[in-house]
């Protein structure tokens, strides 16, 4: 279990963190998110025992996070951060041996990795040769190599094509399957939300909402309903009801937000004496939506 305990970090005048705390078990995976500057880098590195927390602490299995430790954790970067000349296969046989894992134990994990990553073709080529995204996935193998008990991923989707992504995912739902606690972090909500059983939103250093997606969207304000057609007599039924406010509408479907004290029962029945209604469905807010509205961020019209 990683447990993160009021912890702050400034650097001078600036604080890029300040009394973060979430604590994650043995196959969660929590999604970090936040805007560019929020602290969430900071976090992780704190997290890694890279830097060090001024205040509050940081522990796995109620331990406090050092050298030993850290051998069991990985951690993928945002930045590109290999060398340029060395071999892909040697990279990862070099970052295994970097953890504790023998010669023969490191040449193993590593011919395992690239299998799964599809890098054969690129096992002798330097890195430097490699595309983004392939350069992407030798990094992605680098840091799990070892079989991390923990594993930190800094924005893992960068450089990757839609295929190479669908990859990832399923190396992420096995490395859960299989116990290794994750955290990732990336602006791609949609990737987050298909991967991730926990979040964990923070903003000027400071956490914002944190939970399951069905804990956030348990406090959300608004039944956000879809009704088709998208009629003006639809329109003006569902205008009626205190407080809603019609958020889109193609003339096939009408998106609007309601009270969750609403009747669903009562204005369905009121929709379909009045017209021939082919669909009447909630619409869950996505990850983004509570993004957003954590970070206090206008919401946008729904289409």
């Amino acid at each position: 279990m990683l447990r993160v305990e009021s912890v702050g970090k400034r650097f001078g005048s600036v604080v890029a963190v300040q009394d973060v705390s979430f604590t994650i078990g043995a196959g969660v995976t929590l999604g970090l998110l936040g805007p560019n500057g929020a602290g969430k880098t900071t976090t992780m590195r704190m997290i890694l025992g890279i830097m060090a927390p001024d205040s509050g602490t940081i522990t796995w299995n109620d331990a406090r996070v050092d050298e030993r430790i850290r051998r069991r954790f990985g951690y993928l970067p945002e930045e590109r951060g290999l060398y340029g000349k060395m071999r892909v296969r040697d990279h990862i046989v070099y970052m295994a041996r970097l953890h504790g894992l023998s010669s023969t134990e490191s040449a193993g994990a590593a011919d395992g990795w690239i299998e799964r990553l599809g890098l054969r073709e690129y096992a002798r080529r330097a890195f430097a040769e490699l595309s983004k995204g392939n350069q992407q996935k030798v990094q992605i193998a680098c840091a799990a190599v070892h079989a991390p008990e923990l594993l930190v991923l800094d924005e893992p989707f960068s450089g990757l094509d839609p295929v190479n992504a669908g990859t990832l995912r399923d190396v992420v739902a096995g490395l859960r399957e299989s116990g290794t606690t994750l955290v990732l972090s990336s602006h791609e909500m949609w990737q987050l939300e298909r991967l991730c059983t926990d979040f964990c939103i923070i903003a000027h250093g400071a956490v914002r909402a944190r939970g399951t997606l069905a804990v956030l969207r348990s406090d959300w304000p608004a039944l956000r309903l879809r009704v088709s057609p998208d009629t003006p007599t639809v329109r003006a039924i569902v205008e009626r009801e205190p407080s809603a406010r019609i958020c889109g509408g193609d003339g096939t479907s009408l998106v609007a937000d309601v009270p969750r004290s609403t009747d669903r029962a009562t204005l369905l029945r009121r929709l379909v004496d009045a017209d021939a209604i082919t669909a009447f469905e909630e619409v869950e807010p996505s990850l983004q939506d509570l993004y957003l509205r954590a970070l206090g961020e206008r919401l946008p019209d729904a289409s």
